[in-house]
């Protein structure tokens, strides 16, 4: 029997929270104040997986100005979009300021 895909976003959002240190955001952000998915400290992640592994995933747009609406409205600094093909492996998508942040901060530690 196949499983709903609110079980497969379930288990990437605890793990998230898990192996990061942040917090599953209840009911994924169906409330009138927490938004995204995960949050921790000044970020603000929205997961997005498959339910059975593939090669391929197509990131919309929309999701990353959604994230970044959603996370200034939460006084969050930084957002991404976390992704998982299918494999329980995921990836992080952040927009080109974020990332010369990190540098930047690499670059002083």
């Amino acid at each position: 029997m196949n499983k709903p895909t609110r079980f497969y976003s379930n288990r990437q959002e605890k793990h998230i929270a898990k192996e990061l240190g942040g917090k599953k955001v209840a009911n994924s952000g169906a409330t009138a104040f927490n938004k995204g998915d995960v949050v921790l400290n000044d970020w603000l992640l929205e997961a997005k997986t498959k339910t059975s592994p593939t090669n391929s995933f197509s990131i919309k747009k929309e999701w990353l100005l959604k994230n970044k609406e959603e996370s200034y409205a939460m006084r969050k600094s930084y957002n991404a979009l976390v992704f998982d093909f299918g494999d329980g492996n995921n990836y992080y998508v952040i927009d080109e300021k974020t990332f010369k942040e990190v540098l930047r901060w690499q670059e002083d530690h």
